[in-house]
């Protein structure tokens, strides 16, 4: 079972972005960095971001693109769902770095090239406060 978690945006100015949606939607701040401020909505989480260099956009898109960067989903089994994901046309992306508190999001390709993670439960709790 997968659950929708995390829509994830790049934008040039991340307070203005940020501000908006939460004057015009009632998002609130649950977590803020120096790439990214997470909004939710207490289910789903916005993830404004805005990188500094290339290498920490991820992708051939780089720092300097604007608009969806990816979406998330909080997996109940990793490996499983890399298999189903591959199984059905997905392709793998990139592994973010496994942090001290353990392991972080791994990224995929859909079929059409649509990025997308997966995450396990424990770090969407601890990494942005999302209750599963």
């Amino acid at each position: 079972m997968a659950k929708l978690r995390h829509i994830a945006v790049t934008v040039p100015d991340m307070e203005e972005a940020a501000t908006f949606y939460e004057k015009t939607f009632g998002m609130e701040r649950v977590f803020e960095s120096g790439i990214v401020i997470m909004l939710s909505d207490g289910t789903i989480s916005l993830a404004i971001l805005k990188f500094k260099t290339d290498e920490q956009a991820g992708d051939e898109r780089g720092k300097d693109f604007h608009g969806l960067h990816h979406m998330g989903f909080v997996v109940d089994d990793i490996a499983e769902s890399s298999e189903a994901i591959e199984e059905n046309g997905g392709k793998y992306h990139m592994r973010l770095p496994d942090s001290a508190e353990g392991a972080t999001e791994i990224k995929f390709r859909d079929p059409n090239g649509v990025v997308f993670d997966i995450v396990t439960k424990d770090y969407a709790e601890r990494a942005w406060g999302a209750k599963v």
